[in-house]
């Protein structure tokens, strides 16, 4: 009944009653008021129903960051339609299995991405709009710009299916996590409390937004609040320091990834950051002599480590600004609308200090995966969300995540977690980024192996680096291999591609 309703579509006509002059987005040249992105998004809804989309058909949006992903999520959202966000690396065949499985009718491409989109569609997608122009597509400014903006009057349940969201794709074929309004409004308000979010924040959004972190825990619930955001359509960081200084941001999100890059950039010290108050990290482990130099060189800065995954829309623990230099390594607790334990291979409770599965119970957690019952069913055994993320967690409910299951290297008969091991080497000052994973090996079975860039100017040789660490790790989680690359293949999310290292080694 819409007299209780709290659907992600009325998020924003909320926000827009409250602050309508107030500017809501701003991405190049346009700065646009919460009052005229809402009725850009009626105005969007209103045409898409028009073309025959309506309640539960997915609607594919393929595209970097930019104004016309914001107006066509929430347009689609208005219709209780369940948008599916492709990531643009991904290339033809892969965007055709998700617009296949997800049975997708339509679609809305970047100019820029046509081909990959051309190459991928089938006839079922018979709605194909275009952020841009191109024959055979609808403009879809053209949707947007006049006709009917009065709201669209649909009946949507806040746990209808309102959105897809594929996973990254580090298993062999990405899965669809069915995310509902009342798992991510459950979801915004921890992110909101525990990340110490406001309506006055100036947020810049650099990151994906067709991946959760950056759609999910910043710009929804920014829009949420009233915050103004600033779309950034990739993160460059000459880029985001210049906007930083330009735009006077609060507020940033960045992967390890970038915060290192940020850091390593000769604008960060040219540039007045002194605007910037909140930071947050997470989508992989921040290794502790990073945390360490952010503290040093944006001593103002409050930061936040948010912890999760796309099935749970993402945020599950959170690790607070009163905690980074204290707990050094922690993803924090569980977060307020999250219970969180470390299971066993039977699923039991473990006691503290003891290393298993980590799994939450929580609103956030999506409905199931997409067309995937069994699946959905090993997933939430037990009554909890099997995050498939090894951890330990301490007396006080501190979680530390070891290792994803399958990135555990098996060494010699012993385990050996990734993550201590790159931990060991961040502390080689020549060290700019590192991964370490297992290839075959005749002898170890797997020969732990770290991937390095170096600082530029840095010289180190393999001999020097592995001697290094021996001094700091037991000789099974030595590195037996040191490669220097000139970069660690990533996704668009900022997540290191270890299968691409293990795959290349």
């Amino acid at each position: 009944m819409t007299t209780r309703r709290h659907a992600l579509g009325d998020l924003l006509r909320r926000t827009a009653a409250r602050h309508p002059a107030k500017t809501a987005v701003v991405y190049g040249g346009l700065r646009q008021s919460y009052a005229d992105l809402d009725l850009a998004v009626n105005r969007t809804a209103n045409a898409l129903a028009a073309r025959g989309v309506g309640k539960g058909d997915r609607f594919a949006v393929l595209s970097h960051n930019n104004h016309a992903f914001v107006v066509a999520y929430f347009a689609l959202a208005r219709l209780g339609a369940i948008s599916v966000p492709i990531n643009f690396m991904l290339g033809p065949g892969e965007v055709a299995y998700i617009l296949e499985h997800s049975g997708a009718t339509g679609m809305l491409v970047e100019e820029a991405l046509l081909p990959v989109a051309e190459a991928a569609v089938s006839p079922q997608v018979r709605v194909r709009g275009v952020i841009g122009s191109a024959d055979g597509w609808e403009s879809f400014e053209d949707w947007t710009a006049s006709g009917d903006a009065s709201e669209p009057e649909v009946d949507i349940a806040d746990d209808d299916p309102i959105q897809l969201m594929y996973t990254s794709g580090t298993e062999s074929r990405p899965k669809g996590a069915m995310l509902s309004s009342r798992g991510l409004i459950a979801q915004y308000v921890t992110c909101v409390v525990d990340g110490e979010m406001s309506h006055h924040d100036v947020e810049a959004h650099a990151l994906p937004l067709y991946h959760c972190a950056q759609l999910h825990c910043f710009l929804t619930p920014g829009i949420y609040l009233g915050a103004t955001n600033i779309i950034l359509p990739a993160p460059t960081p000459a880029a985001i320091l210049a906007t930083i200084e330009g735009e006077r941001v609060t507020k940033l999100f960045c992967p390890p990834t970038v915060w290192i890059g940020l850091l390593r950039h000769p604008d960060f010290d040219r540039r007045d950051l002194s605007s910037l108050r909140k930071g947050y990290y997470g989508a992989s482990i921040m290794p502790v002599e990073v945390l360490k130099e952010l503290s040093v060189r944006l001593p103002d800065v409050r930061l936040f480590n948010f912890y999760g995954q796309t099935e749970m829309a993402p945020v599950a623990t959170i690790l607070g600004p009163d905690e980074q230099l204290t707990r050094l390594g922690s993803a924090g607790r569980a977060a307020l609308n999250v219970e969180t334990r470390i299971v066993d291979d039977e699923d039991r409770p473990v006691p503290p200090g003891v290393v298993g599965e980590i799994v939450h119970r929580s609103p956030h957690a999506m409905l199931g995966y997409w067309n995937d019952p069994a699946k959905t069913a090993e997933a939430f055994r037990g009554g909890w969300f099997h995050s498939g993320d090894l951890g330990v967690m301490d007396a006080d409910g501190y979680l530390s995540v070891v290792d994803r299951k399958k990135d555990m290297i098996k060494s010699g008969g012993e385990n050996v977690a990734s993550r201590e091991v790159e931990e060991a080497v961040y502390e080689h000052p020549a060290v700019a980024e590192a991964a370490v994973f297992g290839v075959p090996d005749e002898r170890w079975i797997e020969a732990v192996t770290a991937a390095v860039v170096l600082r530029e100017g840095a010289k180190l040789t393999e001999g020097e680096l592995i001697a290094f660490l021996r001094e700091r790790l037991a000789a099974f989680k030595t590195p037996k291999r040191v490669a220097f690359v000139s970069a660690l293949p990533k996704n668009a999310s900022g997540k290191v591609l270890k299968r691409e290292l293990r795959d290349a080694f």
